[in-house]
């Protein structure tokens, strides 16, 4: 008998198990993402390398050897317990997956430009976030948290409001020059701007104002509210912006604010997700830096 190494192929042992348990080559190696000859390759390995049998292939149904029960009796609780040290190693050091969905504006004009802090922070959280334009107020399924507009606070979730909608007219400084005179209380004669899903935003305006509503018959109507802030940059018209996500805007000089007179709209910004999803660390490690970040906003 050859003497028995002081180590064996501890793959081939976990293959060894697996066999043994499924009682077929062909399933452990289903299981293994292997080829049957492959399992069958270590199988050979590791009772050449103990100098035993363990199965007992001449039989219909792959059978163990009385060596291949002790084997399986003494290292099948072994190999459980090392595969369960292996996923509490993952679980602990691995990147942790974020999978955060983001309206256009509220990313591109405040989230993006303060993200890099998250992540310095979180370096072992890998976020993904999803900036599709979803009208309907509803939390996405694919999503642990969503920042999104609602008229109220969506049932059923974990729910944090992060502040109100309010809108303000703004333009280029170059349709400044050509209509030095403005006044936002009369907007008669000025090209306007109509985020399409906001139609009603300049008769809101004009009633908080308690003017009349404005001829938006040869109005400009855009899609998103990007869009319309970017044809206010080119001077194509007045538009009633966010705020406080027009801010960046204001200070680079792209767009003036025209009037100190603020719309506030029903709708606020909630950051939204399922409770169990709360549970985890990655997610409330977000949800406590937006908190931070945006809430006195």
């Amino acid at each position: 008998m050859k003497p028995v190494k002081n180590r064996i192929s501890l793959r081939g042992l976990r293959t060894f198990c697996i066999v043994a348990q499924r009682g077929s080559f062909r399933l452990a190696a289903e299981e293994l993402f292997l080829t049957p000859s492959a399992i069958s390759h270590q199988i050979k390995g590791l009772e050449s390398e103990l100098d035993v049998k363990l199965f007992d292939r001449s039989a219909r149904e792959l059978q163990l050897t009385e060596a291949g029960k002790t084997l399986l009796q003494e290292s099948g609780p072994l190999i459980n317990q090392l595969d369960k040290v292996a996923s509490r190693f993952q679980t602990r050091y691995r990147q942790r997956q974020l999978r955060v969905t983001v309206q256009p504006f509220f990313a591109t004009e405040l989230l993006v430009p303060r993200l890099s802090s998250f992540i310095s922070e979180n370096p072992d959280i890998a976020i993904n976030i999803d900036t599709e334009d979803q009208s309907a107020e509803k939390h996405p399924a694919g999503a642990d948290v969503s920042i999104r507009l609602f008229r109220r606070a969506p049932r059923n979730l974990d729910v944090e409001e992060l502040f109100r909608l309010r809108l303000v007219p703004a333009c280029s400084p170059a349709l400044v020059d050509r209509f030095p005179d403005i006044d936002c209380a009369s907007l008669d004669g000025l090209p306007l701007l109509v985020h399409s899903k906001r139609p009603n935003a300049w008769r809101d305006w004009a009633h908080s104002l308690g003017v009349e509503t404005a001829d938006l018959s040869g109005a400009i109507r855009l899609e998103t509210m990007i869009s319309v802030a970017r044809a206010a940059e080119q001077g194509l018209g007045v538009a009633l912006v966010p705020l406080p996500l027009s801010e960046s805007w204001f200070r680079s000089g792209g767009l003036v604010r025209l009037s100190d007179h603020e719309l506030e709209t029903p709708d606020c910004y909630f950051m939204v997700g399922r409770t169990e999803d709360g549970q985890r660390a990655e997610v409330r490690a977000f949800r406590r830096w937006i908190a931070q970040e945006f809430v006195t906003d």
